[in-house]
């Protein structure tokens, strides 16, 4: 059972290869053995999303190994506190069956100690290539022969990892102290990865990292990605590539063009605004402000008009007054977003931002998260009806009970829209087709293929 986001994905199915390679097997839960859970630590209600996984799987009666974020972040004291469960960290995942066997056969298995995974790495990037095949990085254990992945399902679209870990220090995330610094995979790998995940049945690729802007730093090479992309569109089979993670201060222009005008790559900008106030962003360290952002904004579509654009947004930062709060929403109104996400600030252990004095009530934390969250679902449907009109190429993902649902270039997987596809009953799962948007319901889009509404 894979929790949290797409990184996890790619993680499970790393995991599922090694699995199979020590001589385990994936089944249906209710014929397992054990149950392993890759869990997600990101957020307090990520937090307890995997608990309550984890000791649900327990009731079962089952065996259960937590892998994941929230082992590797809390390791022996989730192990007291869950002891219906075995915790495994990531220095685990390469001897997983190993491991696996133990907890069949009852012998005791050892919960790690959580340490700052960036200690594990030079500080300096170009020092890190040798030093990171001695460190656990999940996601990474790719092989020419393909088997330190195995897809968990059949869809026509797949996740691909750039990178792991970040370098960034924003006061309010703890990632980089559990996923450790950053460390980019070398491109042969990625294309290689690419070509075999194509020869699956995936067509479009979604490239997935902590932050992707800055992958091939760590190479020697800051424009890695702009040369890498071309590459990977050409993969045989591929015929769309999304990028997703990108942070507005790296984003440089060569790479706000490549990925704008690649031909076979997505004009989808997945950008981690977080805010907007520079007051705010500045006590989350980082940097910005309304105007710079749509400066950003306007300089896509001036070379993609129908470009795709989403970002997170965290609403009750310490300090955040209502002037800031003012100011989040006259950019969220001006941005023109496909799709908004809304969090309410929340302490995370081991970030500076949990020392911060000036917390604000968690009643004034929700009644904000609420008012912003009702604004976002507004503008994102409004951009929805915008779009009513164009032309737009979608992917078919699923044919069931009679409808048959896809995604267009502007729509990243699970965390966007869709769009319901109309005059073409004889469309199959995998397909591109070309679509003319005639309606819209929220964030989704209904678009006609028969050709008779052109």
């Amino acid at each position: 059972m894979t929790l949290g986001c797409a990184r996890n994905e790619v993680d499970s199915e790393e995991l599922a290869a090694r699995l199979a390679t020590g001589g385990w097997s994936v089944a249906d839960s209710a014929d397992a053995d054990i149950v392993m859970i890759n869990t997600c630590g990101f957020v307090d209600s990520a937090k307890k999303d995997s608990i309550d996984t984890i000791l649900a799987a327990a009731d079962t009666g089952k065996k259960v190994v937590a892998v994941g974020c929230l082992a590797e972040r809390y390791g022996a004291e989730l192990a007291d506190s869950l002891p219906e469960a075995t915790v495994l960290g990531f220095d685990s995942y390469a001897d997983i069956a190993e491991r696996l066997d133990d907890v069949a056969a009852g012998r005791p298995v050892a919960p790690h100690t959580p340490r700052d995974r960036r200690t594990l790495l030079p500080i300096a990037p170009a020092h890190r290539p040798a030093a990171a095949q001695d460190v656990a990085v999940p996601g990474h254990a790719w092989l020419p022969s393909g088997i330190a992945r195995r897809r968990l399902d059949d869809a026509p679209m797949a996740y691909l990892k750039l990178a792991s870990g970040c370098d960034r220090r924003c006061t309010f995330c703890a990632i980089p102290s559990f996923r450790g610094s950053f460390v980019s995979r070398p491109p042969a790998d990625v294309l290689a990865e690419a070509g075999w995940l194509a020869s699956t049945g995936v067509r479009e690729l979604v490239l997935v990292s902590e932050n992707s802007t800055s992958y091939g730093k760590d190479l020697g090479d800051l424009r890695a990605l702009e040369k890498l992309l071309p590459d990977l569109a050409a993969v045989d089979g591929i015929e769309r590539l999304r990028v997703s993670y990108l942070q507005p201060a790296e984003l440089r222009p060569s790479l706000l063009e490549a990925i704008a005008s690649t031909p076979g790559v997505a004009p989808y900008f997945d950008l981690s605004f977080q805010h907007a106030s520079p007051s705010v962003l500045r006590r989350m360290k980082r940097f910005g402000s309304t105007d710079s952002f749509l400066d950003i904004l306007a300089r896509v579509r001036a070379l993609a008009p129908d470009a795709g654009a989403r970002s997170n947004v965290i609403v009750g930062f310490p300090g955040e007054t209502e002037d800031d709060l003012a100011e989040l929403e006259r950019f969220l109104t001006e941005a023109q977003l496909d799709a908004i996400g809304v969090f309410g600030y929340s302490d995370e252990d081991g970030t500076d931002a949990a020392g911060f004095a000036d917390k604000l009530d968690p009643d004034v934390i929700a009644a904000r998260v609420e008012r912003i969250a009702t604004l976002a679902d507004e503008l994102v449907a409004q951009r929805a009806e915008d779009r009513i009109g164009t032309r737009v190429d979608v992917l078919v993902e699923e044919t069931a009970d009679g409808e048959i649902v896809g995604r267009a270039a502007h729509q990243g997987p699970e965390v966007d829209g869709s769009t319901r596809l109309v005059g073409g009953e004889s469309l199959r799962r995998g397909q591109f087709v070309p679509a003319f948007v005639v309606d819209s319901d929220g964030v989704d889009l209904v678009a006609d293929v028969s050709g008779a509404a052109w």
